[in-house]
């Protein structure tokens, strides 16, 4: 099994300091659910106001996210946000999924700087697009008919 890569303990205390929490570095050094899925049944992007950008890939199987994988260009809120997300989506039906909050996702990454909530909130609106436009795409195969 491979271990996971360390952060430098000086770079994990700068973020504690600025006010992330040991779950939110955790994710930061871990990056579970970064990268992307081959073969997926729907890919969305999305560009924030700040610049961050978000590229997420959706394996749906009867209408439940079996696995997805998250791009990030962003800052370190942006990638513990969409590490964090894509934790929260697996297993989930696409409406349950498509109720997910800002509240769910912050109490899974925990804590935030507060300057770093937009971030929180691009995630949430690329999963809230993502389900949207595969819904839409099921919906246009059942008229197609």
């Amino acid at each position: 099994m491979e271990s996971a890569k360390k952060m430098d303990p000086d770079m994990a205390r700068m973020l504690s300091e600025t006010g992330y929490s040991d779950k939110a570095i955790r994710y930061l050094e871990d990056t579970p659910g970064l990268g992307i899925l081959e073969n997926a049944d729907h890919v969305t992007d999305l560009v924030g106001p700040c610049g961050d950008s978000m590229k997420l890939s959706l394996d749906v199987d009867g209408g439940i996210i079996r696995d997805a994988r998250i791009q990030v260009l962003g800052c370190p809120g942006a990638i513990a946000s969409g590490c964090a997300l894509v934790s929260l989506a697996k297993g989930r039906s696409m409406e349950d999924a498509r109720k997910l909050t800002i509240e769910d996702l912050y109490a899974e990454v925990e804590r935030l700087p507060e300057k770093k909530i937009h971030c929180a909130r691009l995630v949430l609106k690329t999963l809230h697009k993502a389900v949207d436009e595969y819904v839409q795409k099921q919906t246009d195969k059942g008229e197609r008919k």
